[in-house]
């Protein structure tokens, strides 16, 4: 099998010769394991894929590759303050592991805080041509032989945090619907054009997502993600496959999002990212609704993968395959973009495990 023919079959709930892998990584990270693998330092490294030379995922024999467009984009590796296209402000944090310093950035000014901004403002244009350059020529070199992935991540909910600041959006669902939904709106049609021309554009998958949980239950109530997040999902999905029935869609949130899962396949979700075994029990989960839902990710990056041992991380990978991979359904990868603080040899271990373990 090629790396696409691997990823469908998995998808369609059947064996594949070995487990798909997809790893991201980020930037500190990425630059040292270009070092530990001897090539070239090349370009800044965006973990969604804008603006990547593949070159790692390929070298690693990953199965999936990543072109992003909207506001994830905008996580730039900076050492100094700066505006994004969107007019969010961000600040550098730095920090320090075992295996080097780096810096990331967090969002510090919000561009529709203040009530009056709102109705002036004009956020970015989704429909600039350079914006799909990196698609186009990602699906021409690798379309046939790796499953090319649209993402557009950060879809409604964060990114309208980053434009009115999280507390306030959050007052906003009580005390002000129609303005929450006004800005809701904003984020909403600017990644639903990114994601359609994508599809059209002839991508296997569009990944959307928001973070919604927390490591113990939702970050806003059920109710309120079906008041102002369901129905614009179930928007975005069903425009989709309109366009293309063949698409899938995966949708990421951090953290235990469990009390909407049924309702996420109910609005035709295929794919849910990323499985955190920290907060919820991915057997449970494959147990619960592995015929009606493929997983991508369901690797401890908060435990095992930085503060383990090559045989603890081995093991977490050989458990995967046994339980939540079983027959297909699974696309095996850590649960987050690898960190700085991850020992090369726990890395390596992973990356091992996966590639030379076939299906059974």
């Amino acid at each position: 099998m090629n790396h696409r023919q691997r990823v469908l079959t998995a998808l369609n709930h059947e064996r594949p010769d070995r487990c798909p892998m997809q790893i991201s990584f980020t930037p500190e990270f990425a630059l040292r394991l270009r070092q530990h693998m001897g090539l070239d330092a090349g370009a800044g490294h965006n973990p969604h894929g804008g603006g990547n030379t593949y070159d790692l995922e390929i070298a690693l024999d990953e199965d999936m590759l990543l072109t992003s467009v909207g506001w994830a984009n905008c996580y730039y590796q900076k050492n100094e303050p700066y505006t994004d296209e969107w007019g969010v402000g961000w600040r550098p944090c730095a920090y320090t592991t075992p295996f080097g310093q780096g810096v990331y950035t967090e969002v510090a000014t919000h561009p529709l805080a203040d009530d009056k901004a709102i109705d002036a403002y004009r956020p970015p244009d989704p429909n600039r041509p350079e914006l799909y350059l990196e698609a186009e020529s990602l699906l021409t070199r690798h379309g046939g032989e790796y499953y090319i992935v649209g993402v557009t991540v950060t879809t409604i909910f964060e990114t309208a945090w980053a434009l009115r600041g999280l507390s306030r959006l959050l007052v906003d669902f009580v005390a002000d619907p129609d303005l929450a939904h006004r800005i809701l709106e904003i984020p909403h049609q600017y990644h639903l054009t990114a994601a359609k021309r994508l599809a059209r554009m002839g991508v296997d998958m569009i990944w959307i997502g928001d973070d919604v949980g927390t490591q113990h239950g939702m970050m806003i109530s059920p109710a309120h993600w079906r008041q102002f997040l369901k129905p614009r999902l179930a928007t975005f999905i069903s425009e989709l496959k309109a366009i293309n029935p063949r698409v899938k869609v995966a949708y990421h949130c951090d953290g235990d999002p469990r009390a909407i899962v049924p309702e996420l396949i109910d609005i035709g979700l295929d794919v849910l990212n990323p499985i955190q075994p920290a907060c919820m029990d991915p057997d449970e989960i494959k147990r619960l609704y592995g015929d009606r839902l493929c997983f991508w990710g369901s690797l401890d990056e908060q435990h095992t993968l930085p503060f383990g041992t090559p045989d603890d991380v081995r093991r977490e990978v050989l458990a995967r395959l046994r339980t939540i991979g079983r027959d297909g359904g699974l696309i095996l990868g850590p649960t987050h973009h690898v960190q700085m603080d991850t020992p090369m040899e726990n890395f390596q271990a992973m990356v091992d495990a996966i590639v030379h373990t076939p299906c059974r």
